[in-house]
């Protein structure tokens, strides 16, 4: 009996820690967004939070009013009831640990101070996009 266990273990833990590894992909806030240059990789602006946000789920990032604020890439409203999601990473001495972590925020959370470069390259969103580990 143990001998059937054993290996039934194995199999149910290396099944847990695959998906582990492989993540989720989670759905999708828009189709297509804005970004400053074609791989989406450059800043567009520096921005500080004004407002506290707390992220519902992986694919966003938690901010506090006073954070600094990098926005990479601007999702593209595609009705006039959805809100208007940018991605962007915080940058601050109370997420050290995440810093670089880039995720998604409401635009009312964030003003921006100084523009980079403006984002004109509208572009597909991928599912990488929206990809949590």
């Amino acid at each position: 009996m143990s001998r059937i266990i054993s290996p039934l273990a194995i199999f149910v833990c290396l099944g847990l820690v695959y998906q582990a590894a492989a993540g989720i992909v989670m759905p999708k806030l828009a189709q297509r967004k804005l970004c400053a240059d074609e791989e989406c990789v450059y800043s567009i602006s520096l921005g500080t939070a004004e407002d506290d946000y707390n992220a519902p789920d992986c694919r966003f990032i938690n901010i506090k009013r006073g954070d600094l604020v990098y926005v990479y890439s601007k999702l593209v409203k595609e009705d006039e009831e959805a809100g208007e999601f940018w991605a962007g990473s915080v940058y601050s001495e109370q997420y050290k640990d995440q810093m670089g972590v880039i995720g998604y925020f409401p635009s009312t959370v964030v003003k921006e101070d100084h523009v980079y470069q403006e984002a004109k390259k509208e572009l597909p969103t991928t599912d990488m996009d929206f990809f949590c580990e």
